[in-house]
């Protein structure tokens, strides 16, 4: 009697599908349904039970392997990984869409930047402190340019990090980033609407670097948590029109029932 194939587990609405795949099968793991050393389905048989496209399965078992929950053996097939094995950092791809996560991220980071410029301050020789300064001027001169300097505020917070000489802070604020890129752009954008808004930002940015130049750990740890929070209002005290622009930012891109992009 030949086999019926078990019902399809759509998934719909799909948002990003290997997202929404990926959070199945990491629903079903942290459950126990699928146990440490069990062999997941193929990727033909996951792709007919979800009704996606194989693209869709690699791309979200590709996501589970980056963060440890699934690992290949060669020749036998993808399996749950061992309970003993390390998880990589990851955060729920939903909190790049909504303006609540962007402030929650913010929060992370204010409970991570003040400890971090304070050991800048401690630990930054002369070489650091001129990186920082540059650093500084960078955000500035592309602002000038008539860029959003974006990226040179990015930098410059990682350039602190780096003159701390622990350099998992400086791998820890690039995980960060990728959940603070496209929210920045329109903040940025918000306070170079409002002068009040870019001469507090720089000031502050001015406040991190010197305190650190001056080796001066209170006013650094001070100075940097100022920032973040700061940061956050700014994000919750925008008027409706920069408010929707960063909602608008913030919308998942669509994909088809096969995986592409519209």
């Amino acid at each position: 009697m030949k086999r019926q194939p078990a019902p399809a587990e759509t998934l719909l609405a799909p948002d990003r599908l290997s997202d929404r795949l990926a959070d199945l099968l990491q629903a079903r793991i942290e459950s126990g349904e699928l146990q440490p050393q069990d062999r997941l389905p193929t990727e033909q048989e996951l792709a007919e039970r979800h009704g996606v496209s194989r693209t869709v399965v690699r791309e979200a078992v590709s996501r589970l392997k980056s963060m440890g929950l699934l690992v290949s053996r060669q020749g036998s097939g993808v399996f749950v990984a061992p309970v003993s094995r390390a998880k990589a950092l990851a955060f729920d791809p939903a909190v790049l869409h909504s303006l609540e996560a962007v402030v929650q991220i913010v929060e992370v980071r204010r409970a991570l930047e003040g400890e971090v410029a304070a050991l800048a301050a401690q630990r930054a020789d002369d070489v650091a402190v001129e990186r920082i300064l540059s650093a500084l001027a960078a955000i500035d001169a592309a602002v000038a340019a008539g860029g959003d300097g974006v990226e040179e505020d990015l930098h410059f917070h990682r350039t602190v990090a780096a003159a701390t000489g622990n350099p998992q802070f400086t791998r820890l604020l690039g995980f960060l980033e990728q959940y603070q890129r496209d929210a920045m752009t329109v903040t940025r954008a918000n306070e170079a609407m409002r002068e009040d808004f870019m001469e507090q930002v720089r000031g502050e940015h001015r406040e991190i670097a010197h305190a650190i130049a001056a080796h001066d750990p209170e006013r650094a740890r001070q100075a940097a948590t100022t920032h973040m929070l700061r940061a956050a209002r700014r994000i919750e005290e925008a008027d409706a029109s920069v408010r929707a622009a960063l909602s608008d930012a913030l919308v998942p891109r669509r994909h088809d029932s096969k995986g592409s992009a519209p």
